[in-house]
């Protein structure tokens, strides 16, 4: 199997964890990801609400170029995989912002021809991959870890192409498949407050501590996410919460790479800020 990779800004930065994670699990599987060539932002979530036109613009640059190898396109970041997605719905949908898309790609000597499809990595992992192939490969199960799978808001909202748009349930059969626990969390796609860290910390940092808190009242170990946003936001502000919970977040590719017996340097696993090896190590 062979993907195309848009990894986003995220995963070049703060959430390079996830890059090196996803990167290992892939390549245990026999899966080459080719990362897309020239891509550029995708906008993000923000950019829409200044300019929802010109945000689309720049989404369907990375679409435009993809298009030209004919492979599926793996976005494992939550925005990307929503930016892209929203610009694709955009351009069926809305003739006046397809015309300016148009005309902008054309001074680039790009066009888009709406045939690529998006794929966000659980999606790949379970639906391509499958579980039998998963399983076979997992070599050192994690059993007696208890985790809450995270999703936030944005990989089932509001386009639920793979999961259940109120109750996911993917990543959970996943981390099972790596032979952990997973507690029932109902908070599952509740937001982490997203960039509100930065602009109103008091209701970010609120809204994160509100899941690490249910997490930890579920009996969690460790709260697992598929978002570079949310991870950031869960790992690096609990010193700044009204408790403490010293809480490792992972991301699901660095639990599946621990279950098939990689190497948690290869998998990023130092990169946390609330370290995980004392968990990992049965220390918690």
């Amino acid at each position: 199997m062979k993907y195309l990779y848009f990894p986003g800004c995220s995963l070049k930065g703060t959430g390079k964890a996830y890059d090196e994670s996803l990167r290992a699990v892939f390549a245990a599987l026999d899966i080459e990801l080719s990362e897309l060539e020239d891509w550029n932002c995708c906008g993000a979530t923000a950019y829409a609400n200044i300019d929802e036109t010109k945000s689309h613009v720049l989404a369907a640059r990375n679409l435009a170029i993809a298009e030209k190898q004919d492979l599926q396109l793996i976005a494992p970041c939550s925005a990307c995989y929503l930016v892209l997605n929203k610009t694709q719905h955009a351009l069926r949908e809305q003739e006046q912002t397809r015309r300016v898309v148009k005309e902008a790609l054309a001074a680039a000597g790009l066009q888009y021809k709406d045939s690529v499809t998006i794929r966000h990595p659980l999606d790949v992992l379970i639906n391509d991959v499958g579980f039998d192939k998963l399983a076979k490969r997992v070599k050192a199960p994690l059993k007696g870890r208890k985790f809450a799978a995270y999703y936030g808001c944005q990989i089932v909202r509001p386009y639920a192409t793979f999961d259940d748009q109120y109750n996911p349930t993917s990543m959970e059969k996943l981390l099972k498949t790596a032979g952990a626990e997973c507690v029932e969390y109902p908070l599952k796609t509740r937001c982490c407050g997203g960039s509100l860290t930065g602009t109103l910390p008091e209701v970010g940092l609120r809204l994160s501590y509100i899941l690490l808190k249910e997490a930890r009242r579920r009996g969690a170990e460790a709260l697992v996410t598929v978002c570079p946003l949310c991870q950031f936001n869960l790992d690096a502000y609990q010193d700044k919460m009204e408790e403490q919970f010293d809480m490792p977040i992972l991301y699901f590719t660095q639990v599946l790479g621990l279950a098939f017996g990689l190497d948690p340097r290869e998998l990023g696993i130092k990169r946390g800020i609330v370290s995980a090896e004392a968990m990992l190590a049965g220390g918690r």
